[in-house]
């Protein structure tokens, strides 16, 4: 692996911010995590996947804000510690929800600005980028340009936004339909994204050993944000990588099923170096970035 990196800088993380959220029953609250230095500093909004919260992804998180992101995670409502119940009359539009969310943090970056000390003035309100794993990474998607399409397979509505210049997906589900299993075409129809109009750049992050539950298809399924967008887009296959990508939820997570900390720390300096260059294409991070033995980069 040939992926060269500034030295780390060190971060501060401040939480829970609370942003006052009456339409959606919960106010939101968010982790923000930033370098203690430097001006001008690009954000990252993270998805994280479900079930899981604004203090996980530590490993990702901590890498990015130490190489001069500032990182804001939201608690999306599916949070095992928020406890909404499957009859809970917001649950079938969690998944809308989740992407609102989003959106809500890039709404209030003055606020979070204020609300972390030290932060103030320091963010670059034009280089946004949004990234998520699993379910998160379909909802950073959505900002992308993708669509949950009907039964009919007709696209609904565009939640994309055009402050979100970049976006990286990790272990993102693929389409829908025929490609899902009878109980999750059943309990999660909203699992049935069209990237016919995810125009906005992206990498796409995906394990070669990654066989989910969701669908009848195998690892490839993951591949699909890829294959089925418009250019440009990257993809890096990670070998071995199954759905917890060498451990990028947290550091010691009982959900890994893959521990590697050389596949998080691939993960870690090819997502910094791509997300550097797409943001501020004077960067020459990305021209470097050799992922050999560990992965694969396919790019159009």
């Amino acid at each position: 692996m040939s992926i060269p990196e500034h030295l780390p800088s060190p971060v501060v993380s401040v939480r829970p911010v609370v942003l006052p959220a009456p339409t959606r029953g919960t106010d939101l609250q968010i982790r923000v995590t930033a370098p203690t230095t430097g001006t001008g500093l690009p954000v990252i909004v993270f998805a994280h996947g479900f079930g899981a919260d604004m203090d996980m992804y530590a490993p990702l998180v901590d890498h990015w804000a130490a190489h001069g992101f500032v990182v804001i995670q939201p608690t999306h409502l599916d949070s095992r510690t928020l406890a909404v119940a499957p009859d809970d009359p917001r649950y079938p539009q969690i998944w809308r929800i989740r992407v609102t969310d989003l959106k809500q943090a890039i709404d209030s970056l003055e606020i979070i600005e204020a609300a972390v000390p030290g932060l103030g003035g320091r963010l670059d309100h034009h280089r946004i980028a949004v990234a998520g794993h699993s379910w998160g990474g379909q909802t950073a998607s959505m900002l992308l340009g993708a669509r949950v399409l009907d039964a009919d397979g007709v696209p609904g509505e565009d939640m994309s936004d055009p402050r979100v210049t970049a976006g990286v997906l990790l272990a993102t589900t693929g389409t829908g339909g025929t490609d899902l299993t009878p109980f999750t075409a059943e309990h999660f129809p909203f699992m049935s994204p069209g990237f016919t109009d995810m125009t906005t750049p992206a990498l796409i992050v995906a394990g070669d050993q990654d066989k989910s539950p969701l669908s009848v298809r195998g690892p490839d399924w993951f591949t699909d944000p890829y294959h089925l967008s418009p250019a440009p887009k990257i993809l890096l296959t990670v070998f071995g990588g199954e759905h917890s990508l060498g451990g990028v939820a947290g550091y010691g997570s009982t959900e890994t099923t893959d521990e590697s900390p050389q596949r998080v720390a691939l993960i870690q300096r090819v997502t910094t170096a791509y997300l550097r260059s797409t943001l501020n294409p004077q960067d020459p991070a990305w021209s470097t970035v050799d992922p050999d033995p560990l992965g694969h980069i396919q790019s159009r």
